[in-house]
């Protein structure tokens, strides 16, 4: 048992009255013990059922973001790249319910010079929905086996990312288990969505469900120094933004944070979500989409991409983003990205295995 971890635990489990909230080394600590399993699985569990009553704050977020960054993977910056990086943060948990976008933005955007980086791990609690990694393969791009190096150079030459935590960032792996044994999602989930796995210049964009997390996320960020960050209301808590509601989507900058309430309606893209019935089914509608066949999910990557080509500082406004998004999807170049990067996968893994 971990003495130093025990008292940790105490100031989290105390209760509704009396438990305290941990500075921002001490939360950075107590997410380095767990990762390295130097606490005993008991504490582990209880922590992170503790820590999700309790709620996590910005600064227990920023700890544990601390620790990520001391103990996990980053993509270093590459001179060929415009700034700053694009960072989704998406559950990793998956999708269950809604057809995923976050692919399509994520090629679109590298289609047109803006370098993203994706990031999470296989099928996991408590959702077990599907997650980025099974898309990117349906797709052709198969991330799974490639070294970190490996994914440097894929980066470099293609300006899109995939952290495989697996096989970039193993401590992670153990407390995968802990998800599952408590029915929660943990404050660690919460984290994720805010985890830079990039070294250089980034801007992070975050989905969430509670407005209250969107808090969490702002507050972690001033402490860590991170100026330009988008947060997203998003489908299911991705950064993928609605059609049946309006998007509430936060935006800040060196000058401030304000709020964006954007109406689908207002731009012709309001419609139904395009349900998620398997992920056979979801990669044969994401192929229509390269091919520029017209449909629901067409409209959600059309509006998507719209939105965040006009963000990235690509487009001058939202409507020129969105022509400019219809006009990559339907001439088939986001499909020719799709192939670039495939190739510049599969040429590693197969120079690898000979």
């Amino acid at each position: 048992m971990s003495n130093a971890f025990r008292e940790l635990l105490k100031k989290v489990g105390s209760g509704t009255h009396t438990h305290e909230n941990l500075t921002r080394a001490e939360s950075a600590e107590a997410m380095r013990m767990m990762l390295l399993q130097e606490a005993t699985p008991a504490q582990i569990g209880a922590f992170l059922i503790s820590h999700r009553i309790k709620r996590p704050t910005g600064e227990e977020l920023a700890g544990m973001l601390d620790a990520y960054d001391e103990l996990g993977a980053k993509l270093q910056p590459s001179a060929s790249h415009r700034s700053p990086v694009i960072i989704f943060g998406i559950p990793y948990d998956g999708r269950s319910r809604t057809a995923p976008i976050t692919p399509l933005t994520a090629l679109l955007l590298t289609l047109v010079g803006q370098p993203v980086v994706t990031h999470g791990g296989d099928i996991m609690p408590t959702k077990y929905g599907i997650p980025l990694i099974h898309i990117w393969q349906g797709l052709g791009i198969n991330w799974e086996r490639l070294s970190l190096a490996q994914t440097q150079q894929v980066f470099e030459t293609t300006g899109l990312g995939f952290i495989y935590l697996p096989q970039h960032f193993p401590l992670t792996n153990a407390m995968v288990s802990y998800r599952e044994q408590i029915g929660k999602r943990p404050p660690v989930a919460t984290m994720e969505l805010m985890w830079c796995p990039y070294a250089g210049e980034a801007h992070v964009v975050s989905g969430f469900v509670h407005p209250p997390t969107e808090g969490m996320f702002q507050d972690a960020h001033g402490l860590r120094g991170q100026d330009v960050f988008t947060t997203v209301k998003g489908l299911e808590g991705s950064c993928d933004l609605p059609r049946d509601r309006t998007a509430i989507i936060g935006l800040a900058s060196s000058s401030g944070f304000e709020r964006l309430l954007l109406h689908p309606r207002d731009y012709g893209f309001e419609g139904k979500e395009v349900p998620l019935e398997s992920l056979t089914d979801l990669v044969a509608q994401m192929q229509g989409v390269l091919q520029g066949k017209p449909s629901e999910l067409m409209q959600a990557a059309i509006w998507n991409g719209g939105f965040y080509l006009w963000r990235c500082g690509v487009s001058p406004d939202i409507e020129s983003g969105l022509a400019e998004a219809e006009k990559l999807f339907t001439s088939g170049k986001v499909a020719h990205k799709v192939e670039e990067i495939s190739q510049a996968v599969n040429s590693l893994q197969l120079a690898h295995q000979a």
